[in-house]
């Protein structure tokens, strides 16, 4: 019998931004007391769980002592301290996913290797201890350039076309990666539980925006074949067979010109991907990363209705006090709803809040979500 449930039991979430608001509000479902760890006081969970603490993610005193504080611990960012995770492993604390899991995926370098010991199909690549070792590589331009560690959001991910974007490259841990020819880049959300209960959520499309290398628009389901999303759900459980990870995997993938499934890069929480989820699933991901890491039932996660998210990010040209321009005219569309992150300043391509598009006409919630995208502007006041 488990006591997640009583009163004496504590969650702990490392990191206080939106991923982290948006679990707090199915812990609120299910009063689970809820205690955050945030590097900034004006973070998006400050003033929605029970405790804040403030204090730096990557800081072994501060996680460990954060994570004596609670019975089981979980995280919306995967730049935190991994020695500090197994250690409070160790002493009896539970973390969701584990510190192997972390340690795996927080290192691109480590993650693709594992990807080719277990067999699982990626794009060729190269490592690189630092970036100005690639100058003496005689390799084929253009490839794709990551940073091993602390990438995020299209931070720390480069398209190089030639010798003279590599002065441009910081020089740190990295890896090469052939640029591949995709027609779609896809997303499976893999949810396993502590008992090893699997659920998938629909394989569904996402599209970047070309400037800032970060996910625009989300659609679901995947205007692909049925074919086509079996063979990418089958390699998503693959990944997830491989990580024995416990709560949420989020498999980004390559559909290529041949119809082939490459697994560009993974992330063990919930995920800019499974947004739309809230509006358009029986089971949302955030309610269901809860489910899974304290080994309760996993939710039904089909859909109750096309969606289509559409990301609200910082417009050029400004930086400083948010303002959500033209907001009372998308509240006006019918099946759409936004959520704003509670992040106080704005800057060019930050993530600052999305919308959600419900239709049963997936073209048509597409079509609305350009719409949205037009007339919504994240602009600040100074």
């Amino acid at each position: 019998m488990n006591n997640y449930f009583s009163s004496d039991f504590k969650l702990g979430i490392l990191g206080g931004g939106q991923l982290g608001k948006m679990l707090l509000t199915e812990t609120q479902k299910f009063d689970i007391y809820t205690c955050v760890l945030e590097t900034s006081k004006d973070a998006p969970c400050a003033n929605i769980c029970d405790e804040f603490h403030i204090g730096s993610l990557l800081d072994f005193d501060t996680v460990y002592q954060f994570g004596k504080k609670v019975n089981t611990l979980t995280f919306e960012i995967e730049n935190v301290n991994v020695d500090a995770l197994e250690q409070l492993e160790k002493e009896g604390v539970h973390v969701y996913p584990s510190s192997k899991t972390l340690r795996t995926i927080q290192n691109k370098a480590i993650q693709k290797a594992f990807y080719v010991k277990h067999n699982i199909p990626t794009a060729e690549f190269s490592r690189f201890a630092k970036a100005d070792e690639i100058i003496n590589t005689n390799l084929s331009y253009p490839f794709v350039w990551k940073s091993a560690l602390f990438g995020y959001d299209g931070t720390g991910v480069k398209i190089v076309k030639s010798s003279d974007d590599l002065k441009s490259l910081p020089n740190v841990e990295c890896i090469v990666e052939k640029l591949i020819p995709f027609k779609n880049e896809l997303a499976v959300i893999v949810a396993r539980n502590i008992d090893g209960d699997i659920k998938t959520y629909p394989v569904v499309e996402m599209e970047f925006h070309p400037e800032a290398n970060q996910v625009e628009y989300v659609i679901c389901p995947a205007r692909i074949s049925e074919e086509i999303a079996e063979k990418a759900t089958k390699v998503a459980l693959k990944v997830s067979q491989a990580f024995q990870h416990v709560g949420l995997l989020a498999v980004e993938l390559f559909l290529t010109k041949d119809d082939e499934i490459l697994v560009n890069e993974v992330a063990p929480r919930p995920h800019n991907s499974g947004h739309y989820s809230i509006e358009a699933s029986y089971t949302n991901q955030f309610e269901q990363h809860i489910r899974a890491i304290l080994n309760l039932p996993l939710g039904d996660t089909s859909s109750k209705v096309g969606g289509v998210m559409v990301n609200l990010v910082g417009e050029e040209g400004y930086s400083g006090n948010v303002v959500y321009k033209n907001m009372d005219t998308i509240l006006k569309m019918d099946g759409v709803t936004p959520h704003i992150y509670g992040k106080k300043l704005t800057r060019p391509f930050r993530n600052m809040g999305h919308v959600t598009m419900v239709h049963e006409d997936l073209n048509t919630a597409r079509e609305i979500a350009e719409k949205v995208k037009s007339t919504i502007k994240v602009i600040s006041n100074s």
